[in-house]
């Protein structure tokens, strides 16, 4: 099972449309169908106010969303403590609330995200200018991520 952050959503949808690559979607709504790929509710509003017909799609092929949970709030405060972030005081160039949200949904659930996100080869001199990815890596956060254009390659699939 993954979890879906929206960056990858819009990132596929825009990048290989549905009426061009329909093989591909066939095989993520078959995906979608058996619970093996899935959204959190975070994404997907993300999903819903910057592609819309994006998220009309992923409603048809009824994506589970995994809801906010107490537990996964305490787990997004506990990530932003590990970050400095004070009050609401995000840095531009970092994660943000709903980010800390998706990161801590997966790691609640013990799945991986998938996102596509910019990967900083370093970490960045302050940590709240952390990107998704260096957050999940961040041992004390230990989430699994990948990157769209890996989950293809890793499925092993042939789109035709």
């Amino acid at each position: 099972m993954h979890a879906f952050d929206a960056s990858s959503l819009i990132y596929a949808w825009d990048n290989y449309p549905i009426g061009q690559f329909p093989p591909l979607w066939d095989w993520l709504a078959d995906r979608i169908k058996a619970g093996n790929f899935v959204v959190s509710e975070v994404a997907f509003q993300e999903v819903r106010n910057k592609a819309p017909e994006c998220a009309e799609w992923l409603d048809e092929q009824q994506i589970h969303r995994l809801p906010r949970t107490n537990e996964i709030l305490q787990e997004a405060m506990r990530i932003k403590g590990l970050l400095g972030i004070v009050d609401d005081n995000y840095h531009s160039k970092g994660v943000g609330e709903n980010d800390l949200l998706i990161i801590a949904t997966s790691k609640v659930h013990n799945i991986p995200l998938v996102t596509d996100e910019g990967f900083q080869s370093r970490l960045p001199d302050v940590l709240s200018k952390c990107k998704i990815p260096t957050v999940c890596n961040f041992p004390q956060v230990n989430v699994d991520w990948v990157k769209f254009i890996d989950l293809i390659k890793a499925s092993n699939e042939v789109f035709h």
